[in-house]
């Protein structure tokens, strides 16, 4: 079997290997911290990095690390990103911290960077760990923020950029529900589908090409 170019292993966790909605893990902050586009951003650079950081680490120590303990060595390479991202945090977004809070810690022991440490870093060279991190990273980030800006403006009416908010007045009654735990499920059951039949079409319209 061949292996997949570097593109390839970027862009397969765009749509191929989307974390959330095509894996379905890593749910927790999928549904906790997407009540605005801003948080779903920030949350899902943090991501980027400490996946990316601790793939290309995984994959320079992968010869040197016994098969017995590789999980306690994951968590420890997974753990000094996510340090740097809450000290950075802490320093230069004070705010955006206390808004996502508990979850960026919890970066250490989501099932997305421990699955990528496990299934590919672990068996794969560094520059192919950098970009498929860099790739299942990018995707989660797109996904965090696709479902922060639908639940953003379903639930305020707006999606703030910035300084910007877009539109300038709500269009229609704010549903507050959005905002709420209900309203994540809700928005995140409701893309799942629709982007699952957009896959699956292409993916149908491809292979009929194909053949």
């Amino acid at each position: 079997m061949n292996k997949r170019s570097l593109i390839g292993e970027f862009t397969k966790g765009l749509i191929e290997e989307n974390a959330t909605f095509k894996m379905a893990i890593g749910l927790c902050p999928t549904l906790a911290v997407t009540t605005s586009l801003v948080n779903g951003f920030w949350m899902g650079v943090a991501v980027v990095f400490v996946l990316t950081f601790s793939n290309v680490f995984v994959s320079i120590l992968r010869k040197v690390t016994p098969d017995q303990i590789r999980i306690p060595v994951f968590v420890i390479l997974i753990a000094t990103p996510v340090v740097i991202v809450e000290l950075v945090m802490k320093a230069y977004l004070p705010a955006m911290y206390q808004i996502l809070g508990i979850f960026v810690s919890l970066i250490v022991v989501n099932c997305i960077v421990i699955a990528r440490a496990e299934a590919f870093a672990y068996k794969n060279s560094l520059l192919r760990s950098a970009f498929d991190g860099l790739g299942i990273g990018a995707g989660f980030m797109i996904d965090l923020m696709l479902i922060g800006a639908v639940r953003e403006f379903l639930g305020t009416g707006t999606i703030t950029v910035g300084s910007v908010v877009l539109p300038p007045k709500p269009l229609f009654e704010p549903m507050s529900v959005m905002l709420t735990p209900p309203g994540g499920f809700i928005t995140l059951g409701v893309l799942m589908t629709v982007l699952n039949i957009v896959f699956q079409r292409a993916a149908a319209k491809k292979a009929k090409t194909v053949s």
